[in-house]
């Protein structure tokens, strides 16, 4: 029941300097009250102000269990906006499940995953953009990821989809009242002022749909597949980067068969570094599996280095790797730049037919690596890897939800184009305020929230 008083291990559940046990609902105070000692034995909880912090002991009767600090945080200013006790015991497992235990059998019941910041959104503390922020911050896996998320749990997503929602809300509005009273608000003309509106509503909205191709990046990784012939340095190029000898590397043609997999973080972004086999016509069935995988691999890519062994005379495989460049972001390393090249820049621009970035390298001698660090960031960050302001969708569910309005919105202009009566605008203009409320948690089910909150953490 949402009343219900509920408890958890808010940090993780190993041995630690100190581990927290959070407790939240109607009795939280009166069951931590329990089973709390203070050091002289008189002082009470419930009688204490909010925001102060007690030392004493966890009993059960009069057994000690744990020395702790019991922090104290009255409704509504705490994290669910009910009343919350915080237990910083010692960071045992065993003593803080003693201590989760007791808690439990002297009232309260066990949270489910993510139900803390659920009960947040549920008593309005925060939107459910925020909330979905809430495990973005915790999953952040590098700097702009974690600064995104960051932004959007101070409400930057809120903000933006608020002011949006407003703008529809005053169209939707006056459409309905000269419907209702024509006699004293007319509709001449209006048509062209609420085409102007919807067209730069439309423009923001779209942004946002657009932001979330970076959103991805800056919240998983750059998907980064080297791709090959055998013995082009493909390896190499990997164990250079990651500044270890990760990859196998040998003289011998085809050493790696399967896909190997590294993350290497280049100024605060991540790349999820693939190395594959290299890519070749070969009837061994092991290496046949590994040059299915690589294009695989590749397929799914946000960027591909494709390695050429700049020695060597292009040939078919070659050739095979380039047409199918042409729908990727690429760059081109001309490796083994310490021998005398055969292949060469103005080789690979016949070829390709593309102008992509070509770098000469030697992985060898880790020469040119710095320009393949700098050439990646330029073509995701416009040459300058810094977080600003912009807001960026990181979240699957909210860019659907955008792409609705979008379409809705689209469907009001064509309305408009086509003369069509007023009714039609507010339809559609309805449907795009409905989709963007879905994203700050307005005209969500229960079973999209259950199912949004089941992937939190227990006792988040």
């Amino acid at each position: 029941m949402k009343n219900d008083t509920i408890a958890a291990i808010s940090t993780a559940v190993t041995n630690s300097g100190i581990g927290i046990i959070r407790v939240s609902g109607e009795q939280a105070i009166s069951v931590v009250d329990r089973i709390y000692r203070s050091k002289d034995s008189k002082k009470k909880l419930s009688l204490q102000p909010s925001h102060t912090i007690h030392y004493g002991f966890i009993m059960d009767g009069e057994e000690v269990i744990d020395e702790v600090l019991v922090s104290l945080m009255r409704a509504p200013k705490s994290y669910t906006t009910e009343d919350v006790v915080e237990i910083n015991c010692h960071g045992g497992i065993y003593s803080l499940r003693r201590v989760l235990d007791t808690v439990i059998r002297h009232g309260a019941r066990p949270a489910e995953p993510g139900e803390f910041t659920k009960r947040a959104f549920l008593n309005g503390r925060i939107d459910l953009s925020q909330a979905e922020a809430v495990i973005d911050v915790i999953n952040a896996k590098n700097e702009f990821a974690l600064k995104s998320s960051l932004s959007q749990l101070k409400g930057s997503v809120h903000e933006k989809i608020v002011c949006q929602r407003g703008k529809l809300l005053e169209e939707l509005a006056f459409i309905e009242a000269a419907l209702d009273d024509p006699e004293h608000i007319s509709l001449d003309g209006y048509e062209g002022k609420l085409e102007q509106e919807t067209e730069q509503i439309l423009r923001e909205i779209q942004a946002l749909i657009r932001s979330a191709d970076n959103g991805h990046i800056i919240k998983e990784g750059i998907q980064t597949v080297i791709l090959g012939k055998p013995n082009a340095g493909k390896s190499s190029v990997l164990n250079a980067l990651l500044q270890e000898e990760r990859a196998i590397v040998t003289e011998v043609a085809g050493t790696t068969r399967d896909v190997l997999e590294a993350a290497f973080s280049l100024d605060g972004i991540l790349l999820n570094l693939v190395d594959t086999a290299g890519i070749r016509a070969t009837e061994d069935l092991v290496e046949k599996i590994g040059v299915e995988k690589a294009k695989e691999k590749a397929e799914q890519a946000d960027l591909v280095i494709y390695v050429v062994d700049s020695s060597t005379e292009p040939d078919e495989n070659d050739r095979e790797i380039m047409n199918f460049l042409t729908e990727k972001k690429a760059i081109i390393l001309l490796n083994k730049s310490d021998l005398p090249p055969v292949t060469t820049v103005e080789t690979i621009e016949k070829m390709t037919g593309k102008a992509f970035p070509v770098l000469a390298v030697s992985a060898k001698e880790q020469k040119g690596l710095d320009l393949l660090e700098k050439q990646i960031q330029e073509m995701f960050y416009d040459g300058e890897v810094s977080f600003n302001d912009e807001i960026y969708i990181t979240n699957a569910r909210q860019k659907e939800a955008l792409i609705r309005a979008e379409d809705s919105l689209k469907k009001v202009l064509l309305s408009i184009e086509n003369q069509m009566p007023e009714d039609f605008f507010s339809i559609d203009l309805m449907d795009a305020y409905a989709s963007l409320g879905e994203i700050i948690g307005e005209s969500v089910g229960e079973d999209l929230v259950n199912e949004i909150f089941a992937k939190f953490c227990m006792g988040k």
